[in-house]
């Protein structure tokens, strides 16, 4: 067996994962990173990469679509047009594969060791690696646990045959004629959205009264009309029972009655759960919050030396929360002082339209006990987005009623992923509405909507 030693490994090269080595060889620290597969994780090789990806090609697809029919407000128009899917996703598998590249390059730029296995621990600070070449034992100082999440499955739907994940989503080479998505939160209508813009009928089943339950109405309200416009059917308080393959028809039931639903695939998006089986957890016992491992401000868990990041934490499970604490750690093992004193985590919904959440939203700060004032405005007074078909949507700021310090901001419209990082921005740094106010924005920008926003809750919006 062969035997390495390192001050710090690194268990999974996913975003969280493959940052916290590059910080920490950035920082001289002897590093090891293992990966079972590709490094990326989830989120690089069969999650945001790709979908977003798809997500281009059937908006491009959708407007070719449009064009051809002569609903075009632009006056465009066109023959018939077609799609070739294997061609797209081997597009966006050229994407994935210079990403992938780019990741191993970097990790080498670092001086970071790759192994490419499965790692097992053996205690808190050996970890045994099975490799392509043998066994491979791996002694630490440190140990990062960032080992991801992957797709639940319903256990009267497993995954398999015309039954898939997001993952097998992002590979299918044709379009299905008839999709059923079961489960109607941010993956599931993103991947419902595209397909159905590809020319699949899509048909939404959410067991909770409304799509997107973890946002608040008033964001989700755009989405809803969305799909309506692009043939997607959608049913709420329904729960999908089982799927016959001779039928190509799902068995579900609304609001207790029984209903079959056109299903050439069953696309299962109800959830992502923790990785904490397969490598040995069992043999260092570390404290759990329900699923996940118990971390603390920073992301150290119930053993000493070891660190977990990313999804295997808990919610939420977003690819930039797995970076930063990524990051974070590693100057943490190197002997910086570094806590978790994050005011803002941005939320994205991928959707048409896209909807944004940063800091609290009105809810939250009134269940805080805080008084608060609220400024929304309409993209349908932003000259941007009437010259881009966006008008739909709107930017909302939430700040407090007696100094004005912004708590919140939630978007949704066109592109509004965009404006992320603004809003993050000023909710960090501590900004009040005058300052939002007070800052210049570019026309024509649909950023001039953030200004807005600010003004109205001031009191002298200037648009509307």
């Amino acid at each position: 067996m062969k035997e390495i030693s390192c001050k710090l490994l690194v268990i999974g090269a996913g975003p969280g994962g493959y940052i916290c080595a590059i910080r920490a060889g950035q920082l001289g620290l002897d590093t090891v990173i293992v990966e079972k597969a590709k490094a990326g994780g989830t989120c690089l090789n069969v999650g945001c990469i790709p979908s977003k990806a798809l997500i281009h090609a059937a908006e491009e697809f959708h407007k070719l679509r449009a064009a051809a029919s002569g609903r075009s407000p632009l006056g465009l128009s066109l023959a018939n047009p077609t799609v070739d899917l294997a061609r797209t996703i081997a597009w966006k598998d050229g994407i994935v594969g210079r990403l992938n590249g780019g990741v191993t390059g970097l990790l080498k730029k670092a001086g970071v060791k790759a192994v490419i296995g499965t790692a097992r621990f053996v205690d808190g600070k050996t970890v045994d690696v099975e490799t392509e070449t043998g066994l491979q034992r791996i002694r630490a100082e440190a140990i990062v646990i960032a080992t991801g999440s992957a797709p639940v499955e319903l256990p009267d739907l497993p995954f398999g045959g015309s039954v898939i994940s997001s993952t097998e989503a992002l590979s299918l080479k044709s379009v299905p004629k008839s999709l059923a998505v079961i489960g109607g939160g941010y993956i599931g209508l993103e991947l419902g959205t595209a397909f159905a813009k590809l020319g699949s009928h899509v048909t939404v089943l959410e067991a909770q009264p409304r799509i997107l339950p973890l946002y608040d109405a008033d964001l989700t309200k755009p989405i809803a009309k969305r799909l309506g416009e692009l043939g997607i059917e959608v049913f709420t308080q329904t729960v999908a029972k089982s799927y016959s393959a001779e039928t190509a028809s799902l068995q579900a039931e609304h609001n207790g009655r029984a209903i079959d639903v056109a299903a050439e695939k069953v696309l299962v998006t109800v959830g992502r759960k923790p990785v904490t089986e397969g490598f040995g957890l069992e043999e260092i016992d570390l404290d759990r919050t329900g699923r996940f491992i118990r971390i603390d401000d920073q992301c150290r868990t119930s053993m000493r030396g070891i660190y977990a990041i990313g999804d295997v934490t808990g919610e939420p499970m977003l690819a930039h929360r797995a970076m930063a604490q990524g990051e974070m750690v590693a100057e943490i093992v190197a002997g910086h002082k570094r806590s978790w004193d994050k005011r803002s985590i941005p939320a994205v919904c991928f959707t048409d339209p896209e909807i944004v959440t940063a800091g609290l939203s009105p809810d939250e700060a009134r269940a805080s006990g805080i008084e608060i004032k609220i400024g929304q405005f309409p993209f349908q007074a932003n000259g941007r987005a009437m010259t881009t078909l966006a008008e739909d949507g709107f930017v909302r700021i939430v700040a407090r009623a007696d100094n004005h310090l912004v708590l919140g901001i939630q978007a949704v419209g066109h592109g509004v992923s965009e404006l992320s990082a603004s809003f993050s921005l000023a909710i960090e740094m501590g900004a009040r509405l005058e300052d939002i106010a007070g800052t210049i924005h570019a026309h024509p920008t649909q950023s001039e909507a953030f200004q807005e926003s600010a003004l109205k809750a001031l009191g002298h919006a200037l648009h509307i």
